[in-house]
């Protein structure tokens, strides 16, 4: 049986309005040891910033965190899939658009994030990339 991305997501993603300043995300990825927030607007993905787009549109372009919305430090065009996807498709995304995490999307609304550990860890958890997404993370 074909597995879906429903089965490996995880569900009730993080999200934040495009006018959010990089100082609160970059508090809300800290507190929920996560590496990616959606960005939403009336409950619809608008679109994603992960830890590394706030170091690379951010901080090394020297503009300050406070004055900046996590709306000009997004990743552009958002790429989805939905929970009833089969798991390869998430794989195919991920590899033709260079990504390590995909929001998951039904009529409209985020349900929840595919990640690259995800899939390493229900493919072969034993792989180092499965090691790694399994261990604990140090805070």
């Amino acid at each position: 049986m074909t597995q879906k991305v429903h089965e490996i997501m995880t569900s009730a993603p993080v999200s934040v309005g495009p006018l959010t300043a990089v100082t609160e995300v970059a508090r809300r990825m800290r507190d929920e040891n996560i590496g990616a927030v959606l960005v939403t607007e009336e409950d619809e993905p608008r679109g994603l910033v992960t830890d590394r787009d706030l170091v690379v549109r951010v901080l090394a372009e020297g503009r300050a965190p406070g004055d900046t919305t996590v709306q000009e430090a997004c990743s552009p065009g958002l790429v989805t899939v939905a929970p009833e996807d089969d798991v390869d498709r998430a794989i195919q995304l991920m590899r033709e658009h260079a990504l390590r995490r995909l929001p998951v999307v039904e009529d409209g609304k985020a349900v929840g994030i595919v990640a690259l550990a995800d899939l390493a860890m229900e493919r072969d958890p034993s792989s180092a990339l499965g090691d790694i997404s399994a261990a604990a993370p140090n805070t």
